[in-house]
């Protein structure tokens, strides 16, 4: 199964919410955090989900302060944006909150619909660096659609996959959520798709865009992280480490004890979410 892309060519604007699509994305995104609210708000996310009928949405999403295109159909990312970004990776948005300076330079690694690419660049400013890498050509090309909404210079989209090698990879997906994409495979009831696509490794990354230093590297590609990660620290110089990191949490999935070879490395673990590990490393 290829991974053919149907994103619609239309201006922003033209899948604006109207009527009662409007108010219940305003509802969900303005319920509480006790779990009360946030049990009637997943209600009212999946009828609204139900009645979008697979059509994407064009918002601002609050917490990121930006404009962007969503499919909730079809990504468990987009579809958290669209209804319920208040609840969404909030401990990762403080911490990455913290790491931000002007002249930083940042690797969004698996970075999806560009959502944490636009967080850290509409902050930041334009002395920024930013590399935003995606391999699955659909979200891609969603990506690039949002980082042109919103004027996102200092950001540099990338379509390919990274590993511990270079060349050609397969890519395995979920096609009922995007989000579930890996070069390692992805177990789907009822099957997945596959598609072809580049691989690089994560030094070639940083070498071809000349960063000296990485301020921060956030590495979230499904349960392939070691495949990225370990042979960077292995090979490459300390000044070339990132000094913070946001790491997806996939122990099950990993050949190597990413935890370890990192505190044997000098990182600090910050603290732990429900999804990801955060890290430090002084200088």
């Amino acid at each position: 199964m290829s991974a053919a892309s149907k994103n619609p060519p239309s201006p922003f604007g033209a899948h604006r919410p109207r009527g009662v699509m409007r108010r219940l994305i305003a509802f969900t995104r303005h319920a509480g955090t006790h779990w009360l609210a946030q049990r009637w708000a997943l209600i009212a996310r999946g009828y609204g989900l139900r009645r979008l009928r697979a059509a994407p949405v064009d918002v601002t999403v609050e917490p990121i302060a930006a404009r962007m295109r969503l499919y909730p159909f079809n990504d468990s990312c987009e579809k958290r944006l669209l209804f319920t970004p208040q609840y969404m990776d909030r401990d990762e948005r403080a911490f990455v909150a913290a790491q931000i300076r002007s002249e930083m330079t940042f690797l969004d690694i698996g970075a999806g619909c560009g959502a944490m690419s636009l967080f850290v660049a509409l902050r930041a400013g334009p002395g920024a660096r930013i590399l935003a890498v995606e391999p699955h050509p659909t979200l891609y090309e969603r990506m690039l659609f949002n980082l042109r909404e919103n004027e996102a210079a200092s950001v540099k989209a990338l379509h390919c996959a990274v590993a511990d090698a270079e060349g050609e990879t397969v890519l395995f997906y979920n096609p009922y959520d995007l989000a579930e994409s890996s070069i390692r495979m992805v177990n789907v009831e009822g099957g997945g798709g596959q598609t072809r696509v580049a691989v690089k490794s994560l030094a070639t990354l940083a070498h071809e865009e000349g960063f000296s230093t990485i301020d921060l590297l956030k590495l979230d590609i499904e349960g392939a992280e070691d495949l990225a990660l370990e042979p960077f620290l292995a090979q490459e110089p300390e000044e070339l480490w990132p000094r913070a990191l946001v790491l997806a949490c996939s122990p099950g999935k990993w050949d190597a004890d990413l935890p370890d070879m990192l505190d044997s490395r000098g990182y600090r673990r910050i603290a732990r979410s429900r999804s990801y590990l955060f890290y430090q490393r002084d200088a």
